[in-house]
């Protein structure tokens, strides 16, 4: 947990940092791949596991599956961050690179040829349980929070906090962050109804790219999640600030958290949040 006072002091409230950007593998993600590949059969996990990511899902379900001893092949797409290729390499791990908008059918043939347990990268009970265990200890650390706000992609670690949350400080407000160049989460609480993601979006929030989960939409909806949405300079902006002022490397993804945090601070003022930096992946091609 960290704190910066020059935010404290610009936004009228006390922020507290949740920096996830330290944790193995420099995402949440270790959490959520953990839990699932620990939770698998022996059956299950002898066949290897098999996923689709853009870098820190994959990088996180390669360590889990090195911490099992067991293999695992991960579809990501060519025009990932060579960071995070390399880091998935890094634990052990087989990629297989293809096209952006191919990922799903691409992992669909590798699994049926080799067999491999898929591990949805936020469509998973197990991996949302394990992304929540983040807000578990960020309320375990400041048990008054007024407002927790967290990235959102496909919705796996947010669907996690809400869950979290909503049962330990039911009074609490529950947000999310996301670019306004993917705003498929945004449009869906908006209208009760869940959104297509953009087609080939282009954004610095490469880990944000992916449109929100059927499952987790409705665990966000039946919980009154809202999603604040944020420009690419400002994203570029906060991440910039993070770096410079607070000392940490957080991705332009993570970022976005302070990001909605500066967007709408009459929200947030006087009152104590708890904001998730979610990675620190980052080739600083951004900066």
């Amino acid at each position: 947990m960290l704190r910066s006072r020059t935010l404290d002091d610009e936004l009228g409230a006390e922020i507290f940092f949740k920096c996830e950007n330290l944790q193995k593998v420099g995402a949440f993600k270790a959490r959520g791949a953990v839990n699932t590949v620990l939770s698998l059969d022996k059956e299950a996990a002898a066949r290897g596991v098999i996923t689709h990511s853009s870098g820190n899902h994959g990088a996180a379900l390669a360590y889990a599956a090195a911490v099992r001893g067991i293999d695992c092949t991960v579809v990501m797409p060519r025009d990932a961050p060579p960071i995070k290729i390399d880091a998935v390499r890094g634990y052990g791990a087989e990629t297989v690179l293809c096209p952006r908008t191919e990922r799903d059918a691409v992992c669909d043939r590798e699994m049926q040829t080799r067999g491999s347990t898929f591990v949805h990268p936020f469509e998973n009970p197990d991996v949302i349980a394990g992304q929540g265990t983040a807000s578990l200890e960020l309320l375990e650390e400041v048990p008054d929070l007024d407002v927790v706000i967290a990235p959102v992609g496909g919705g796996g670690l947010l669907a996690g906090t809400a869950i979290t949350v909503k049962s330990l400080r039911p009074e609490a407000e529950v947000l999310g962050a996301e670019p306004e160049a993917v705003d498929d989460a945004q449009r869906s609480l908006r209208t009760g109804e869940l959104q297509p993601g953009p087609v080939d979006p282009q954004t610095v929030g490469d880990g944000l790219m992916t449109g929100l989960g059927r499952p987790n939409f409705e665990i966000l909806i039946a919980r009154g999640v809202q999603v604040i949405t944020v420009t690419e300079e400002a994203i570029l902006v906060a991440a910039r600030f993070i770096l410079e002022r607070m000392k940490l490397v957080v991705e332009p993804s993570g970022a976005t958290v302070l990001a909605a945090l500066r967007r709408e601070p009459e929200r947030f003022r006087g009152k104590r949040v708890g904001a998730i930096f979610t990675g620190g992946n980052t080739d600083f091609g951004w900066l």
